[in-house]
């Protein structure tokens, strides 16, 4: 549903320095690189260990693939493997799915594998108290039932042609575990070692894997909030990857240095610039386009992102299957938003506040913003709130007028479909075009229905989507194997090899 950064301390590049002194893993690659442990640099430290109870983006990005597994994955390629399923099978009727789980499957604790576990993690999501950002998509299921320990079969209300996609979502738990905001039990190839709040969390090979062992030791995901001593602990080889580039200005030491590699991926986060589309003046849909057609997009990626990123006008990106170039809808065009504005009803425009997260890029955009929307007329007053209060204010209560968000998922135009989301967009013929979507006998019919649905969210300004994400990692030369694209915010760190 969001990006969410931890807020952990800063550390200093006298830190970053004294923490070279350890070269253990160096000389442990050199001489054999499944003894190495691979140092990933980050600014996703999970809000807990648990992303049905708000972990966030950093659970994704450390535990799913790499401690937790699924009955299905998202590969790095965007493609819908199976993992912990061993074969499915579908009902004529498209109602009824029966999956095989694979056999010898062990948890870290020892526990085998079972589909009661299977069950259990699946009604986790869907669960009264659970904050999975997933947990609207199974709403179609009817029934789970487990006629032995090697069998599940989910029975559907309706048909869900991205029903096994969203399963791809879900990571095993092991049912009888307990306080997973703390610890942590999948089958992944690495289990869970320790977390340091505000500082690093480990994970270490799991020798009993079912699968393909690690191809490293262990791993470990140093946390930062600031990107100056995020790029000094690459550039002193306290760590031998940067997951998430935050500094554009800070690539040249790295693209002109032999020592280093960086790689731009493909990305799926957007930023948002949400409306409640329930609350005047934002339930006018010209007001939405006036909104939109008054900033400048290019100019906010620009001063935020140099030469990086992608400008977007919908919430599809470019890996999505439905995926148009609408950027040329509500485009910039100032003349435009005035008039809109006076037809509207608001020829000098109106004042409202925008709840905007307090970290980065937040902050700045909020700013940038304001002062394109004082050019017509439009005064904004910035609130900053914390991750924490933006999710009980925004998410929960929805006691907002705007704010800004990203929003990391692929595959997510489909909450415009859901009125009730925090956003409030409701569009009748729009929600039945994405349920029509979602019970599709072909991917060419549900691709068609959301390509159209897509246009009209767009052309209604449901949202101001500002830009599309870079996803830029930077790596130790000496690095291989590592992921460079940031679908879902996951980094599958089993394949990493330094030499």
């Amino acid at each position: 549903m969001r990006k969410i950064l931890a807020v952990t301390a800063a550390l200093t590049l006298a830190g970053v320095l004294a923490a070279c002194g350890n070269s253990d893993s160096d000389s442990a690659a050199t001489s054999d690189p499944a003894a190495a442990t691979i140092q990933i640099s980050s600014v996703y430290e999970p809000q807990n260990l648990d992303n049905t109870a708000g972990g966030g983006q950093g659970v994704t990005e450390a535990l799913s693939g790499n401690v937790y597994e699924g009955l299905f994955r998202l590969a790095d390629s965007g493609a819908v493997e199976p993992l912990l399923a061993k074969d499915q099978k579908v009902s004529d009727d498209g109602l009824t799915y029966t999956f095989t789980l694979q056999p010898n499957v062990k948890f870290h604790s020892g526990k085998t594998l079972t589909s009661a576990d299977v069950k259990a993690s699946v009604e986790r999501v869907t669960a009264a108290n659970s904050k999975s950002a997933r947990k609207s998509s199974f709403a179609v299921i009817k029934s789970i039932a487990t006629p032995d320990d090697a069998t599940v079969v989910f029975t559907l209300s309706s048909r869900s042609i991205s029903f096994v996609y969203n399963l791809s979502y879900v990571s095993i738990v092991n049912a009888e575990a307990k306080d997973l905001t703390t610890t942590a039990d999948g089958t992944g190839p690495y289990k869970l070692g320790e977390w340091k709040r505000g500082s690093t969390l480990s994970l270490t090979r799991f020798d009993g894997y079912w699968g393909a062992k690690a191809k490293n030791a262990g791993v470990v995901f140093h946390y930062y909030t600031d990107a100056t001593a995020l790029n000094n602990a690459l550039l002193t080889n306290a760590v031998d990857v940067v997951t998430s580039e935050q500094s554009p200005d800070a690539l040249a030491q790295f693209a002109g240095n032999s020592a280093y590699k960086v790689n731009d991926g493909k990305s799926t986060t957007k930023l948002l610039l949400a409306f409640n589309d329930k609350v005047a003046p934002f339930n006018n849909v010209q007001v939405r386009q006036a909104v939109s057609q008054a900033i400048d997009d290019k100019k906010l990626l620009s001063s935020v992102w140099g030469d990086h990123g992608t400008l977007i006008g919908s919430m599809v990106p470019p890996t999505d299957p439905w995926y148009e170039d609408l950027t040329s809808v509500n485009a910039y065009n100032v003349d435009s938003a005035k008039a809109l504005l006076t037809q509207a009803g608001f020829p000098n425009g109106f004042t409202f506040t925008l709840d905007t997260p307090n970290y980065d890029p937040h902050p700045t955009a909020a700013t940038f913003i304001k002062s394109e929307l004082a050019k017509v007329g439009i005064t904004v007053n910035i609130n900053t709130i914390t991750a924490d209060e933006w999710y009980t204010k925004v998410y929960q209560k929805h006691d907002f007028a705007a704010t800004l968000q990203e929003h990391v998922n692929d595959r997510d135009v489909v909450w415009y479909g859901n009125p009730d989301f925090y956003w409030g967009y409701s569009n009748k013929q729009v929600t039945q075009e994405i349920d029509a979507a979602e019970q599709a006998k072909t991917t060419d019919e549900q691709t068609s229905l959301l390509k159209q649905a897509n246009k009209t969210i767009a052309q209604e300004a449901a949202s101001d989507w500002l830009y599309l994400y870079p996803q830029i990692v930077v790596a130790s030369s000496k690095l291989s194997g590592y992921p460079v694209n940031g679908l879902n915010a996951q980094f599958f760190a089993y394949g990493i090899t330094k030499s």
